[in-house]
This record gives structure tokens, sequence and C-alpha cells, in this order.
């Protein structure tokens, strides 16, 4: 079986386990999350930070976005500006209004600015403790994060539910991996990986 072929069967099985969780569970997870915060990753605290808009049963990050941004965090959302190309970021807090995006998914209005951020907070349906995710297939994080780290130091931050770890994600050439994973149960640092130089200041 080949890796797309092995990738695609876990895909369903990692959606079955997060989307049976039941919805008091989700939202308990969202808020020890909150709660958790960032404070493991040692930010400076000005630093612009990007999460998600959750969809269906995705981990809800927004309660964690409301946070940071009333930390003083620039908080932003990512837009697919066009099919296969890296993703860009406009600014936005909870709150603000939104628009409708690709597939239904609520992204900033145009006239949002659009910023580069430090952070990463990436949704996913699988990860492993090798810090690789498993995605809906697009590659627009692995893009993404290839991308960024071209420019300079970044921190990407997985952001499940404790259930959604699997043994091994089999990666492909061009996967990003991800620095820590932040589940309900606390931050997973990534071996080789939270050492990364300093964030860009």
């Amino acid at each position: 079986m080949s890796v797309v072929e092995q990738k695609k069967r876990l895909r369903a099985v990692a959606a079955e386990r997060r989307d049976g969780l039941e919805a008091d569970v989700r939202s308990a997870a969202a808020r020890r999350i909150a709660d958790e915060g960032l404070g493991f990753a040692h930010l400076a605290g000005h630093e612009t930070v990007s999460a998600y808009h959750p969809i269906g049963a995705e981990l809800d990050c927004l309660p964690l976005m409301a946070r940071l941004a009333k930390a003083g965090h620039a908080t932003a959302l990512p837009v697919i500006a066009k099919r296969g190309e890296r993703l860009i970021f406009r600014r936005w807090a909870p709150g603000e209004p939104l628009a409708d995006g690709r597939a239904g998914i609520p992204i900033p209005p145009e006239d949002a600015p659009v910023v580069e951020p430090e952070v990463l907070l990436v949704p996913l349906l699988a990860f492993d403790r090798e810090g690789y995710r498993l995605g809906y297939g697009g590659g627009y994080y692995d893009r993404t994060l290839t991308a960024l780290r071209r420019q300079g130091p970044i921190l990407a931050i997985g952001l499940a539910f404790a259930v959604q770890e699997i043994p091994a994600v089999p990666p492909l050439d061009y996967d990003a991996r991800l620095d820590w994973v932040l589940t309900e149960e606390g931050p997973i640092v990534i071996e080789g990986m939270s050492d990364a130089p300093a964030l860009r200041r």
C-alpha cells in the first residue's frame, strides 16, 4: 500500500475517532487548552498568532485565540488565496466580522490587513510524537510552513484532542513537522523541533 493510500485510510479512522467525541467533551477540551495558553512556548508577548476557525468537530481554538488577543498578541486567520498555493493570513480577533471563504470556512473580510504570523496554531486529523500531522489532503499547511521557515523562525503548534494521537503518521518528503502539539492533557514537545532559534523580533 502506498503512503497516499495509507494516509487516506488513516484520515477516515482519525475523523471517526474525533467526530465520536461528545459535545461536552469537546467543549471541556477547548476550555482546558485556553486555560493552558501558550506559556510553554515562552513567547515574548507581541508575536502575531494565526489560529483557524473551527469547522465540524475540530477542536475549538477560539477561546484560546481570545485569550491571546487579550494578552496583546495580534491574531489572524488563514485564507486560501489560490488553490495549490500557500496560505495567506489576515488579521482578525474573536468578535470581529467574518466573510464566507472556500468550502464555507469563515475568513476575515478582504479589507483586513495581511500579516505574516510567527506562531501558527494548526488544525489536524491526527498526529504522532515525531511532529507529523495528518491533515485533510490539500497540503496547504505543509506548503505554508515550508515557505515561512525559509523566511525565518516560526513556531507551528498543532491543536488536537488527545484521542487524535496515533503511533505514526506515514510521512512524505514534503510534509512539514510541527514544533509542539497541544491537547487538553497538556503540551507535547517534539524532539529536535522545540529548540528552534528565537522567533523574529
